[in-house]
């Protein structure tokens, strides 16, 4: 995709949802921490159900750390992988009290040491938390980036480097909220809505998908 075509692409995300948030809900950044670790291999929806109840109580990983790990579960047991993710989560929360004082780091590389952050968690808190232009390269971004010719590469790290290079600057902070919601939403993964979509006429993929017939102009079935 042309750098010109590029400033177009985001130009129309930006005018369809000019401030895009995480769909994760959470109250600071250490709860954001924990949502993000819950949600690998899980949807948004099915964390938020599970840690509404959490985050009312639990705000801090000292107070993680009180409510244990038995009781961490009994909150995100219908989350995949609950056990192993409970585990991680009160790893985490006992190196942020003795290390940091309980507080989330603000660089990558100490947010990637604590058990059960990798990469694409640690971006997001920089992103969401602390506003840092970082992509958090998931399955919807690196489709997106590829299908549509923004960037391409043969895994998520070499996606994120090139989204980071190719972004205009004006839309770094807000690049990764917007392609994931775009992926999520409208380039879907088996059935991309391009008949909605608004920067069908910039991306690379053909064929385009048609519009779904109406049940009003389909044919009458035959009696």
């Amino acid at each position: 995709m042309k750098q010109a075509d590029i400033f177009e692409f985001y130009r129309r995300l930006a005018e369809s949802n000019p401030t895009p948030e995480t769909e994760l809900e959470y109250v600071n950044p250490y709860t954001l921490l924990v949502a993000v670790a819950l949600s690998a291999q899980a949807t948004d929806v099915g964390v938020n159900k599970a840690t509404r109840k959490l985050f009312a109580d639990v705000k801090t990983p000292e107070a993680m750390l009180e409510l244990g790990e038995e009781g961490l579960k009994q909150h995100i047991k219908t989350i995949g992988l609950f056990n192993m993710k409970a585990k991680n989560v009160m790893a985490a929360a006992r190196i942020l009290v003795d290390e940091y004082g309980g507080e989330v780091p603000r660089e990558r590389a100490m947010l990637e040491k604590l058990p059960g952050v990798g990469r694409k968690t640690a971006n997001v808190v920089l992103n969401v938390a602390f506003g840092q232009p970082t992509i958090a390269v998931d399955t919807h971004i690196f489709r997106v980036s590829n299908r549509t010719g923004l960037a391409l590469g043969k895994d998520p790290l070499a996606v994120e480097l090139k989204l980071e290079k190719v972004t205009p600057e004006p839309f770094l902070t807000h690049a990764h909220h917007w392609l994931i919601l775009h992926g999520r939403y409208i380039c879907k993964a088996r059935t991309p809505e391009c008949w909605r979509c608004p920067v069908a006429d910039l991306c690379a993929f053909k064929p385009k998908t048609p519009a779904p017939k109406s049940k009003s102009s389909a044919a009458p079935a035959a009696r």
